[in-house]
């Protein structure tokens, strides 16, 4: 009987690679060769899952994006209820990667997002990862205005645009990480104070 291939397990394996050599030589390093031999599978294993290496990349990025994801859902589900407030911000520090050990992931997802200047298809695929956080930075807003303590009668922040300056705060800081502008420690700082003038506004609206 003919062995099973898990194909799935092998794409995310070949991602895997990719985002080695990548963060090693950058996204013009990647090679089929290399990668190949860093996800120790064959050539044509490679070409059986991608048809190039335009391919491989979109997977790629996907899969950066999904680990991100995934770390922001479990900081959100794990141990008991969170407040909205105390969620937001377990979410924005994900997102931001600013911890020691998300220094590689940084800066591979700072690659695709540099070559996403020069591929519409990256780009896409990027959006999609960008909306999806949004939507869920605004939903926690929302909740988060929801639950404000009263206060002036004053118009609330709008939910989707503070989302988006938020979003746009947490990737900046990526980059000032990696170049060294900042410390981890001080982009934290910058992170939590722009959460703390968010809840100031939303506690002044109620």
């Amino acid at each position: 009987m003919p062995r099973q291939v898990d194909h799935e397990g092998r794409r995310r394996r070949i991602a895997e690679a990719i985002c080695l050599i990548a963060d090693e030589r950058g996204l013009e390093g990647v090679t089929l060769r290399d990668v190949a031999a860093v996800a120790q599978v064959s050539m044509g294993a490679v070409q059986r899952c991608f048809r190039s290496k335009d391919e491989m990349l979109l997977f790629a990025v996907g899969h950066v994006g999904e680990r991100i994801t995934e770390r922001v859902r479990a900081r959100l589900s794990g141990g008991p209820a969170q407040p909205p407030a105390t969620a937001l911000g377990h979410a924005a520090t994900e997102v931001a990667l600013l911890r020691e050990e998300h220094r590689a992931e940084a800066r591979v997802w700072l690659a695709f997002v540099a070559q996403a200047a020069v591929s519409e298809p990256l780009a896409d695929t990027l959006r999609i990862s960008y909306a999806a956080l949004q939507d869920l930075f605004a939903r926690l807003i929302a909740e988060a205005a929801k639950s404000a303590p009263a206060g002036e009668d004053t118009a609330p922040p709008e939910p989707r645009r503070e989302a988006r300056a938020l979003l746009a705060l947490a990737d900046g800081l990526t980059s000032h990480v990696l170049i060294g502008h900042l410390t981890s420690e001080e982009a934290d700082e910058v992170l939590h104070t722009h959460l703390a003038g968010l809840w100031e506004r939303l506690d002044a609206t109620r």
